[in-house]
């Protein structure tokens, strides 16, 4: 069988004394769909957001394609292709469709916008059909779609 796309291994994270996550531990597959679940507080941002190093895990490891990564900047790590959709459709609303995804594409570099704007636009055609729109002028829906292809 072929190495997981994300895992984590045995993950502790602290704020200051608070222990957020212990020793937890997640295997995510290629093509495979994971939902976190959990009260308020539970460690769910938590998790996510230590993928990138925010914050920096206390113990354990992460894993992407085998590759620890807990140890990686923040850059290398959205330079290979993982990136979060923020929550609350955190859009730039005074830019255009086009311009937004142009925003998601800084951390990867110029060398490869136009082949991420293309990937995006034939994920979500409605965003190719109003590119040069403003953003706060799109549907809820819409706005979604942006925030996740920016990510």
């Amino acid at each position: 069988m072929s190495q997981p796309l994300l895992a984590f291994d045995e993950v502790d994270v602290f704020y200051g004394p608070i222990q957020a996550l212990k020793q937890v531990s997640l295997t995510v597959n290629e093509g495979e769909t994971v939902a976190l679940i959990g009260a308020n507080g539970a460690g769910k941002s938590t998790l996510l957001m230590s993928v990138f190093g925010q914050p920096r895990i206390a113990g354990g490891e992460i894993f992407y394609r085998g590759e620890a990564i807990s140890r990686k900047s923040t850059h290398f790590i959205a330079s290979n292709g993982i990136a979060q959709a923020p929550e609350g459709r955190r859009i730039f609303p005074d830019m255009t469709v086009e311009e937004n995804l142009l925003m998601g594409t800084i951390a990867i570099g110029n060398r490869y916008q136009a082949e991420d704007k293309a990937r995006m636009y034939q994920l979500f055609p409605r965003l190719e059909e109003r590119r040069g729109q403003r953003a706060m002028t799109l549907s809820g829906g819409e706005q979604q779609m942006l925030a996740i292809a920016r990510a």
